[in-house]
């Protein structure tokens, strides 16, 4: 069955509990007090612990967010300008908080495999980086989940960072940050991917004999939203004719990749990832795995009241999606279906690059075991899960090519932290110029990018989908 007739069947009723995450109590029953804070202040603070999301009047969850709040605040920093930043944890879990995209040293990048220190339950840690590059980043919860769906990225821990650089990406009369988000996420057997827009491609990686075993568990949802509110609830986002909007989309999902639209008009990429494109292209749709980020401009020159959301119906009606009204109009929200196209990130491109020549080939296999891990399946890189003994190691300074062949039927979102690369080929076809830290390698497909190894200490690699990480899909890098 697959996933969409499974969600207009409405068949799974199993949705898991909200997450509240109680306090260490020390003696007579009394919270555990935070070590005593430094007395100078901080740049930037991030406060870890339970809140609750009002999606819409009738749908209050509990989960964990930062600053009270989830997405968490917007924090805009200026590129090269060291800051300090101070996590507290008020929950009874060690925490880790990843910015996603920067080029920091790994003690600071925040996942336990590069060796970044934990935030540890009723504790607080204050470190310093500096934000860069330019363009918009984000920052998020490295925990592991595994079989506990209140942790890690499951949870509203996730918040943009915009890094302010010399040049501005055009004028605009309102910029706009909008995450698109899963809740409640809860475990099934029925479930196949079939929202990765690549079935159509040519499956230059499907084995010649698949195993046709059972898959294990996989993690699906019901309920959605574009920050903190469902489609139809919260304010609408109002424009007057003539205007441009500057939006900056997330992909913060630990579970899918989407594909979104604004009924009535078109969207003018400009960056992917927060990287300038290009050539940016205007389209009527664009398609981010997770972890991914795109910017757009989008010219107000259709009156009238829109939808912004999803593509898939069932998805935007069980509230991926937001109202874009603009001024003296009245009448209901309207959505247009746009047209089928296939997303392709060489449309983005240049024919040849200005990037030296890679020096050296990684070639990387992308494999999956059904029930590999009990209810699970098991994930594989050059036939191993994780830990991998030092079989990635690289050279400083040396330009590498990195070729990721996904023999699953999914498609992957593929991350590498604190490094960025360029995409060179998608499925076959070449490709140049495009700067990107995450990629969605397509199912049975192939991508292939270059990057340069200038950032030593330990890199972590792996799918941005978290259960897919959890049970083995990821690889750590390390210089030599």
């Amino acid at each position: 069955m697959k996933r969409r007739d499974l969600l207009k069947l409405g068949s799974i009723a199993l949705a898991q509990a909200s997450a509240t995450r109680l306090p260490l109590l020390g003696q007579a029953g009394m919270p555990m007090p935070h070590p005593a804070p430094p007395t100078d202040k901080a740049d930037y603070t991030l406060r870890i612990a339970p809140v609750t999301v009002e999606l819409d009047r009738s749908h209050i969850l509990s989960t964990i967010g930062y600053n009270g709040t989830a997405p968490g605040p917007v924090f805009r920093m200026r590129e090269g300008k060291p800051v300090t930043v101070e996590v507290i944890n008020d929950t009874d879990t060690p925490e880790f908080v990843h910015w996603h995209g920067m080029l920091i040293p790994a003690e600071v990048d925040g996942t336990g495999e590069e060796g970044s220190p934990l935030v540890q339950p009723h504790d607080r840690r204050r470190f310093q980086l500096t934000p860069g590059p330019a363009g918009s980043r984000w920052y998020h919860s490295h925990a592991m989940a595994m079989d506990d769906l209140h942790k890690g990225a499951y949870t509203g821990q996730f918040g943009f960072v915009f890094v302010e650089g010399s040049s501005d990406p055009g004028h605009y009369d309102q910029e706009l940050f909008l995450a698109l988000r899963d809740w409640e996420p809860f475990f099934s057997d029925t479930m196949d991917d079939d929202d990765d827009n690549t079935h159509d491609d040519p499956l230059l990686e499907k084995p010649a004999t698949l195993n046709t075993d059972p898959n294990g568990l996989e993690v699906g949802s019901m309920t959605y939203s574009i920050n903190d509110k469902a489609l139809g609830s919260g304010e609408p986002i109002r424009v007057r004719e003539g205007q441009r909007l500057l939006i900056h989309f997330l992909n913060a999902s630990p579970i899918e990749n989407r594909r979104i639209a604004l009924a009535g008009h078109k969207m003018k990429v400009i960056a992917l990832d927060g990287n300038p494109v290009p050539t940016p292209q205007t389209l009527e749709s664009i398609f981010l795995g997770a972890g991914e980020r795109i910017d757009v401009v989008v010219e107000m020159n259709h009156p009238g009241i829109w939808i912004l959301g999803s593509t898939e119906k069932m998805i935007r009606e069980s509230g991926l999606g937001v109202v874009v009204e603009y001024a003296g109009q009245h009448r209901q929200p309207q959505w247009i279906d746009p047209p089928k196209a296939k997303w392709d990130y060489t449309l983005f491109g240049t024919p040849t690059s200005n990037s030296p020549a890679p020096q050296e080939t990684i070639e990387m296999i992308f494999e999956k075991i059904p029930r590999g891990a009990g209810k699970f399946n098991t994930f594989l890189i050059n036939g191993k899960p994780y830990p991998h003994d030092r079989e990635f190691v690289l050279q400083q300074g040396t330009r590498y090519r990195l070729v990721m062949r996904n023999r699953t039927d999914d498609a992957h979102p593929m991350h590498m932290h604190r490094h960025l690369w360029e995409l060179a080929e998608i499925n076959g076809r070449k490709t140049a110029g495009i700067i990107k830290d995450t990629v969605v390698v397509p199912y049975y497909g192939r991508a292939t990018v270059d990057f340069t190894a200038d950032q030593p200490g330990l890199t972590l690699f792996h799918c941005h989908i978290q259960q897919h990480m959890d049970y083995g899909f990821k690889a750590l890098f390390r210089y030599a």
